[in-house]
């Protein structure tokens, strides 16, 4: 990755962006103090505001019926990154994160203390590249030397990173930012970056003044998948799997309701992103939604004594990022199944 001058503005969005980690881990923190006290059970949810099966599971409060003793509280996250530290300071039992942050926390000497327990979505054309369209760049390599945002540590960024490579072009021949969703679009509306590699609703916005370059779905197809996972603190694992059972039936409910109630899940949808259900609808279609069954499927995360194609993704995007030094060293295939935890996954989806 190529090092980026620390010009005013930079140091700005920088601390900006440390601000908004801290923030998101304060206030989970919060959540965490009260899980202690008091008599009844608490799970604390950490969420994107991207359409998914959480975001239906939240409205419908899928998960507040099946745990009507609980108390639960949804916590909305903008980057992996910021999952990954909240999880650092346990402040979060279940989450959802992409597979390339994912890959970052099961690396190193001390992992971070959680589990792969569901699939929210494959990454398809609701996570792209696009430049602006006065660059006149029509290309992947046509970037080299120009000025790219994308949030680091994210599925995006790994993408970038893929496409990159597959452009012929390295990290050091561009000159990448690290900005979160929303300071992206700031970024690009100044005139401040060349291109974006982001995922929707952001995205969107980037589309009407810029081109699409390629799309995660294209760096999938071409062997690099990306995913957005759901992870279960082990202290829960430890705690309380039944809570972890019926959250898992909560998220293939509304993985089937995508498809029995498409106009109801776009309501739903809508109604978190507060966008017109038109909009929902346009999002959704561009994300890549599994079936319960495929979720516990040899494709995807597979079983308990059987593990499916997810674990060889993940144990791939770690060797991918350590190649790319975003990591220092690339977790091994058994430390990256020890991160999985499948237990009980069958019965959830049946």
């Amino acid at each position: 990755m190529s090092r980026v001058p620390q010009s005013p503005s930079r140091r700005l969005l920088l601390a900006g962006a440390l601000a908004a980690v801290s923030a998101a881990v304060t206030g989970c923190s919060l959540g965490s103090e009260a899980a202690t006290s008091g008599g009844s059970k608490r799970l604390r949810i950490g969420y994107f505001a991207f359409p998914s099966g959480d975001l239906i599971v939240k409205n419908k409060k899928l998960l507040e019926k099946a745990l009507p003793d609980y108390e639960i509280t949804w916590i909305r996250f903008d980057s992996g990154a910021s999952v990954n530290q909240a999880f650092i300071g346990k402040s979060l039992d279940i989450a959802a994160l992409g597979s390339s942050p994912f890959a970052r926390g099961v690396s190193g000497s001390s992992p971070i203390p959680y589990k792969v327990a569901w699939i929210l979505d494959v990454a398809g054309e609701n996570e792209a590249l696009v430049v602006r369209k006065d660059t006149r760049i029509s290309d992947v390599a046509g970037l080299k030397g120009r000025t790219i945002g994308t949030p680091f540590a994210s599925t995006s960024h790994y993408s970038l990173l893929a496409a990159l490579e597959t452009a012929g072009l390295k990290a050091s021949d561009v000159e990448l930012v690290d900005l979160q969703p929303q300071a992206v679009l700031a970024a690009w509306q100044r005139g401040d970056i060349d291109a974006a590699y982001v995922w929707l609703p952001t995205l969107d916005e980037l589309r009407k003044t810029g081109t699409q370059l390629t799309s995660s779905k294209e760096v999938g197809g071409a062997g690099k998948p990306t995913l957005d996972l759901a992870v279960v603190s082990d202290d829960l694992i430890a705690e309380d799997p039944q809570a972890i059972d019926a959250w898992r039936k909560a998220e293939a409910e509304a993985l089937r309701l995508l498809t029995s109630d498409p106009d109801g899940s776009v309501k739903a949808v809508a109604a978190e992103l507060g966008i017109s259900a038109a909009d929902a609808g346009a999002q959704l279609r561009q994300g890549v939604f599994l079936t319960p069954e495929q979720v516990a499927s040899a494709d995807w995360l597979g079983t308990d004594d059987s593990p499916g194609k997810l674990l060889g993704y993940v144990t791939d995007t770690g060797r991918f990022l350590a190649g790319q030094k975003q990591i220092d060293a690339a977790p091994s295939g058994d430390v990256v199944r020890k991160a999985f935890y499948l237990k009980g996954l069958s019965d959830a989806v049946k």
